[in-house]
């Protein structure tokens, strides 16, 4: 093996320890697994060109600087940061431009796993107990809010490292960051992150679904409860989005026929169902629980993404 190929297997490995961080830090920023793999997969192939080409700069700049990199981490993490920055400004762009792109129902990416599976690609993933509804939460930021936000806060990226990625001076990304986390402790709620506590909720919620039970159901919802539904292009009678306990429970019980075919899953770490009438997946929930009670369920039954995700079958 000459010095150049000895290198670039030396780099990769390295690359390698790094991408659990990488992949968790575009997975906040993006909600989307394959586009988070993708945009970790460009850090590569732009660390890889810079070393081509030179060492890429010791500090958090862009690649192409003159020096050794003496942080690999921080520089790989700014990099990402910047690639996952302008995928979310052409998404914003693509979503003023559609009138059929709502917000208030888009059900981001979950990771999805057995109720009896500890898979340990996702835990780095999903540290910090990151659920669908935080998600929703950070979908609704401005793309340099969600990266000040989601660097610092959640990585503990300095604001100065973050301030050439949005172009703007420390201060004013420490402000930015400051929106973010007012906007998502003012709507994310803080769900129960006990396993076994949010699954007697769920296994509730599903034999309630199933015999149709609507006073059991108020039970288990927060008054204020919220249900989202992605359907996409999908019309089944699923309305996509309902507030207040009487009306998810009078949707659940629209719906008992699916309880006989919903099995536990994982969603992002915490017990969620599964519809599967017929063998084939309807449907994806996943609930967020507070104090024994579901303040929000999010769902995804747009039979394109469910084709899209890695959802095992029952009792896998």
């Amino acid at each position: 093996m000459d010095d150049n190929a000895s290198a670039q297997t030396d780099l990769a490995t390295r690359f390698e320890e790094h991408r659990p961080r990488l992949n968790a830090v575009a997975y906040r920023m993006l909600g989307s697994v394959g586009e988070s793999e993708d945009a970790v997969q460009e850090a590569w192939f732009r660390l890889s060109r810079t070393e081509a080409a030179g060492k890429p700069g010791s500090g958090a700049g862009e690649a192409g600087e003159a020096g050794e990199v003496r942080n690999l981490g921080g520089w790989l993490t700014t990099v990402v940061g910047r690639i996952c920055l302008d995928l979310l400004r052409s998404r914003q762009s693509r979503r003023e431009d559609s009138l059929d792109v709502s917000l208030e129902t888009h059900v981001p990416d979950p990771i999805v796993s057995g109720v009896d599976v500890v898979d340990p690609e996702q835990e780095m993933l999903l540290a910090d107990s990151v659920g669908l509804a935080l998600l929703v939460v950070l979908e609704t930021l401005a793309p340099a809010e969600r990266l000040a936000f989601v660097l610092h806060d959640m990585f503990a990226v300095p604001f100065e490292e973050i301030a050439p990625i949005v172009e703007r001076s420390a201060a004013a990304t420490r402000q930015l960051a400051s929106r973010a986390r007012r906007r998502v402790r003012g709507s994310a709620p803080v769900q129960e992150t006990d396993v076994a506590k949010q699954r007697e909720v769920v296994e509730a919620w599903m034999a309630a679904t199933k015999a149709g039970d609507f006073d059991a159901l108020l039970e288990l919802l927060d008054p204020d409860v919220v249900l989202r539904a992605d359907t996409g292009e999908l019309s089944s009678g699923l309305s996509k989005l309902v507030r207040g306990a009487a009306a998810v429970a009078g949707q659940a019980t629209m719906f008992a026929r699916l309880a006989a075919d919903q099995h536990l899953v994982l969603v992002n770490g915490l017990p969620g169902l599964v519809a599967t009438p017929g063998g084939k997946v309807f449907s994806l929930g996943s609930f967020t629980v507070v104090d024994g009670r579901i303040v929000e369920i999010n769902i995804i039954a747009d039979p394109e993404r469910l084709r899209n995700l890695r959802i095992p079958e029952a009792g896998a």
